[in-house]
């Protein structure tokens, strides 16, 4: 691709994601949403492969839908409380309706449907940007609205997503879809703890990104893109594929790494609310998104790929890849944990 247009495309990401995150008003909230849908598509669509150019529509068609429902939503409700404001979420359905289409876009069951099947159609590096960045818009929102959103619904669709992350993952050899089921999951614990202690959703939303950008990068450097050719990461470089074991156990939210922070307070804060089921069935999800996890670190670092003595072996030429940012990554994605006390009392 073109560098100019390279650089407009990433530069307009920015400002839609930017406009979304100062605006107050409704229309220039939506306009920051269409700016950010607008500017990935290209950055979809560049292998020119059939599968880029389906996962391309499916995405376009599904976003299209959520934005024309958002600004439904945002249209009833000043239609009905004379009311531009993002705050001022007065009528109940304009709500509803504002996160049944807020929800479609980040890929929150029962509305995930597409994201496994884009995310798979998709290179690793613009799968990166639609896993992390793309999310941060409809939660800048989300954030905003909590106060006016029913906390049953939020509960239900927080359930609902751990359980279909967590059983969607199991059956998957392909890694892009592994990690969309992982996303499903983690939105769940997210918006299950919004209505009641928005700061641990933004504190989980950080940490999922940070884990994700590692994950994502890691296998951008492997080359791999389903289990099997991830068995061969242990020959290449046996310090990744343990950087890579201990990422994906932090993603799992095993303790001592950081992915446990989120899980232990999201499921104190459920306890304390006297939320004991919806508690225990995301812990018992858990268990079940661990197991994909187990099965990805299994092959990376407990299995060798086959490889004949008479093959001759790969050059190991320099690396050029994002060095600092893996490291920089990969260690707040490991080592946060001790830091939980500080990280909480810094988050507002």
């Amino acid at each position: 691709m073109n560098p100019t247009v390279l650089t407009i495309l990433i530069s307009s990401l920015g400002l839609g994601t930017t406009l979304t995150f100062i605006g107050s008003h409704w229309l220039l909230v939506w306009m920051g949403l269409e700016i950010n849908t607008l500017a990935i598509i290209p950055l979809m669509i560049r292998q020119h492969h059939p599968r880029a150019v389906e996962a391309t529509t499916k995405y376009f068609i599904t976003q299209a839908t959520a934005s024309a429902l958002l600004l439904f939503a945002s249209i009833t409700n000043a239609w009905t409380s004379g009311e531009w404001s993002l705050t001022e979420m007065i009528n109940p359905t304009s709500a509803t309706l504002a996160l049944t289409a807020l929800a479609l876009k980040i890929g929150l069951a029962p509305l995930h449907f597409w994201l496994p099947e884009v995310l798979q159609g998709l290179d690793l590096t613009t799968g990166l940007i639609l896993s992390t960045w793309q999310k941060l818009a409809p939660f800048a929102i989300l954030l905003q609205l909590y106060p006016s959103l029913n906390p049953n619904l939020l509960l239900s669709l927080g359930i609902l997503s751990t359980i279909i992350g967590g059983w969607g993952g199991l059956n998957q050899t392909q890694l892009r879809k592994i990690l969309a089921y992982s996303s499903i999951a983690n939105l769940g614990w997210m918006i299950t703890i919004l209505h009641y202690a928005p700061n641990l959703t933004l504190l989980n939303l950080i940490l999922y990104t940070i884990m994700t950008l590692t994950t994502f990068l890691l296998f951008k450097i492997f080359n791999s893109t389903k289990i099997n050719s991830i068995a061969s990461s242990s020959t290449k470089s046996p310090l990744l594929s343990i950087i890579t074991l201990l990422t994906l156990l932090s993603l799992g939210g095993l303790p001592p790494l950081s992915g446990f922070m989120p899980k232990w307070l999201i499921l104190q804060e459920l306890t304390k609310q006297s939320l004991f089921i919806p508690a225990t069935i995301m812990a018992l999800m858990a268990l079940l998104s661990l197991f994909f996890y187990l099965r990805l670190c299994y092959a990376t670092t407990l299995t060798m790929n086959p490889n004949p003595i008479n093959m001759s072996s790969s050059w190991r030429t320099k690396p050029n890849h994002p060095t600092l940012i893996l490291l920089t990554s990969a260690t707040l994605s490991i080592l946060l944990l001790p830091l939980t006390p500080t990280i909480f009392a810094l988050i507002p």
